[in-house]
């Protein structure tokens, strides 16, 4: 969750100093609000902004969703969207805005690993799980943790202007990217989620150590041949690529929200140094860790 909000942020506050230099007001006022903070939604803001959750597992999203907190954040955004305010989130903070009903008949994405869930949960959504980015309305959804910076980037360009959200991705060295973006999974991954699910949440507790294909499928109670046929029907991945994923998300939580060097980063998710670690940010995201660690160092 930490590392959307800053984000979110950081985003918006760089749309706001590159609309300055060009001339222009900011585009954006960012009020953060925590999670037992909201306040009356008779008096809308233009757009609220969900984070992801930060959830694990299956399990930890169902009990996150029944907690008084989330509850009272559903409430609001209920509120919020019958008073005219844009929604947006992204990742497990798209079942939010699905508990508090505002997602009904319309189009909505979510991250991939969730998305069976998801559908069974709230079968009146008409979730897409292949997209990277949704928007139906006054409502925007994106897939995975990592696709945050897409949605921003999206809302940048639909509130302030496509050539604001241009510059933005420029200035910090992301490319905007499409529908088959590296976070986004196919449909067919509800044929074999709970085997992916099940895999994910050991290997995410196990991103320090030496892990591969076999460790991932006795994860899963699988033979390693069954195991990465699963996960290619699931993703379209094999094994390593999933498991690369995974190091990668954590490795960028990791830039956004501790003061770790990159050695200790690459040697936190599972890479045995930073050499490894750039490779792999860069295959996945198109950024270094340093580029990474800059957008938490500029939202603050």
């Amino acid at each position: 969750m930490a590392t959307s909000v800053a984000i979110t942020v950081d985003v918006l506050d760089t749309a706001n100093r590159l609309a300055l230099r060009s001339g222009r007001a900011d585009q954006f006022d960012v009020q953060p609000w925590v999670a037992n903070g909201y306040g009356d939604a008779t008096d809308p803001v233009d757009l609220v902004v969900v984070p992801g959750l930060g959830m694990r597992n299956t399990q930890e999203v169902r009990s996150r969703l029944a907690a008084p907190d989330a509850r009272a954040a559903a409430r609001y955004l209920k509120e919020a969207a019958a008073a005219g305010s844009e929604i947006a989130a992204s990742c497990a903070g798209v079942f939010l805005l699905a508990e508090a009903g505002i997602l009904d008949q319309r189009r909505a994405t979510t991250t991939w690993w969730l998305a069976p869930l998801f559908a069974s949960r709230y079968p009146a959504v008409r979730l897409t799980p292949a997209d990277l980015v949704v928007t139906d309305g006054p409502v925007t959804t994106a897939g995975a943790a990592l696709a945050h910076l897409d949605l921003m980037l999206t809302l940048v360009g639909r509130h302030a202007g496509e050539a604001l959200a241009r510059e933005c991705a420029r200035y910090l060295a992301v490319d905007r990217r499409q529908s088959q973006s590296p976070y986004v999974m196919p449909e067919t991954i509800e044929g074999a989620a709970s085997d992916v699910a099940i895999a994910r949440s050991w290997a995410l507790q196990h991103l320090d150590t030496s892990i591969g294909v076999r460790d991932l499928a006795a994860a899963a109670h699988l033979s390693p041949r069954t195991f990465t046929r699963r996960i290619s029907e699931a993703t379209g991945m094999s094994p390593a690529r999933f498991l690369r994923r995974l190091r990668v998300e954590r490795a960028v939580e990791l830039l956004h929200n501790t003061d770790l060097a990159v050695t200790g980063v690459a040697h936190a998710v599972g890479y045995s140094d930073p050499t490894a670690l750039r490779r792999a940010m860069s295959q996945e995201l198109g950024m270094s860790p340093r580029t990474v660690r800059g957008q938490r160092t500029r939202a603050h």
